[in-house]
């Protein structure tokens, strides 16, 4: 993949590099890094325009809909500073805590104004995620036989944990893990844990369908699947048919044919309605029984989260995690879900921070990808997150997460672009 400009470079050879900064447990300063960089890259080529060689100049102008996610993540640092002011927690704390929202939350902004405004290719993003995938395949013998030959699970901590972070095992290198419930092996590559590597697979797969190379697509999509099924992740299971079906049936919304059959569907279920809604029960009981441990502790911590919302702080929400009691291991409450976990830090005004935002994008990109070949990707990421959301708390996992967001800046400039030359072609007649 040969780049155009600098910023191509950067973005290519920071994707490309993940499984060596990995090794060097840097992944989690990378990211923000690479963000906080882009972002300042994009503000500076706005400002200077034209004084800047041809390919670092503005792409364009930044569309709304990225305008409107910068408000919703400047609204959730007032929120912030707002619930550690209602529950008393101190200047060190709230110095700390927006930190962590600008090496979390903020990174959102900064990645789609990067993508929307300089001129980089989502070609780039496609080829580097594959190479990622490529290198996932060359080392996934040495993963899979690590728990047989006796080598240990975690091989090194990284002395970069001395920036701060949410925890150790974002600077931790692990060959693979072991479950505590079954005793099984798990790999969660060079995720955290392994849930999140099965969503991280889900996106290397949605990336891995667009490139225009056959072997390259190979490579990502084995890869995606490797990391799906080796994670041993229930969520990231549904994501794969829900991300790689749906964008492609989309367009079928165009189709009198697909309503006809829809229609069909409908009327079918007046006899076949309550089977299939107690297969369906079924099939959800049996997900949640896979671990049913897991379920458990999860299911308690949103029950927790959402009744202290309630009754403690319903507008800012108390500002930052808590300790969870024995019942559910100690976890945090307030963590392994979004929108618990918004309500309970942040209150309301948090949630519909994130809300409103993910929800019109959603929007625009769905319709999108019913006109458009170009929506089905971020279509696909947009999906992936949207799950992601109800089993982690996407605001720690954005550092790894960036080439989806700053693809979904890209998206964002097509369809910018696509609107204006609509509106010039439309006045140029009257104009003649």
């Amino acid at each position: 993949m040969q780049s155009r400009n600098p910023v191509e470079s950067i973005v290519y050879w920071t994707l490309a590099l993940t499984w060596a900064f990995y090794a060097l447990g840097a992944l989690y300063v990378v990211g923000p890094v690479l963000a906080w960089c882009l972002g300042g890259i994009a503000v500076l080529s706005l400002y200077l325009g034209p004084a800047l060689r041809v390919d670092l100049r503005p792409a364009g102008a930044i569309p709304w809909i990225v305008w409107l996610w910068c408000a919703g993540m400047a609204v959730m640092l007032i929120a912030l500073w707002a619930g550690h002011l209602d529950w008393g927690l101190g200047m060190g704390q709230t110095i700390k805590s927006s930190i962590g929202w600008a090496k979390g939350w903020a990174m959102i902004p900064l990645l789609m104004v990067a993508g929307a405004a300089l001129q980089i290719r989502r070609e780039v993003l496609i080829r580097g995620q594959n190479v990622v995938g490529l290198v996932t395949l060359i080392l996934l013998p040495m993963l899979l036989v690590a728990p047989s030959i006796g080598l240990p699970e975690k091989i090194f901590l990284s002395p970069l944990k001395v920036v701060g972070g949410p925890g150790p095992e974002y600077f931790t290198v692990y060959l693979y893990t072991i479950d505590p419930g079954s005793g099984a092996s798990r790999w969660q590559f060079y995720a955290p844990w392994s849930p999140f590597a099965g969503l991280l697979g889900v996106v290397m797969i949605a990336f891995a369908l667009e490139d225009k190379s056959r072997r390259w697509m190979l490579a990502g999509v084995i890869a995606g699947l490797a990391m799906i099924f080796l994670s041993k992740s229930r969520m990231s299971l549904v994501a794969l048919v829900v991300c790689t079906v749906t964008p492609r049936m989309m367009p079928l919304m165009l189709r009198g044919f697909a309503w006809q059959m829809a229609a069909g569907v409908a009327a079918s279920m007046a006899v076949l309605g309550t089977a299939v809604l107690q297969t369906v029960t079924d099939g959800i009981a049996a997900f949640k029984g896979a671990r049913a441990d897991s379920t458990r502790v999860r299911e308690t911590l949103q029950r927790i989260a959402y009744e202290r919302w309630q009754t403690e702080s319903v507008w800012f929400g108390h500002g930052t995690v808590q300790p969870g009691p024995h019942l559910v291991e100690f976890m945090p409450i307030g963590s392994h879900h979004t929108w618990y976990g918004l309500l309970f830090v942040k209150g309301i005004v948090g949630f519909f921070a994130l809300a409103v935002p993910m929800a019109v994008h959603f929007w625009l990109i769905a319709v999108d990808s019913v006109r458009h070949p170009r929506g089905r990707l971020p279509l696909a990421l947009m999906l992936a997150m949207f799950i992601l959301t109800f089993g982690e708390n996407i605001e720690i996992e954005v550092y790894l997460l960036w080439p989806a967001f700053l693809l979904l800046g890209i998206h964002a400039r097509e369809m910018a672009a696509e609107a204006r030359k609509s509106v010039s072609a439309s006045v140029q007649p009257q104009t003649g």
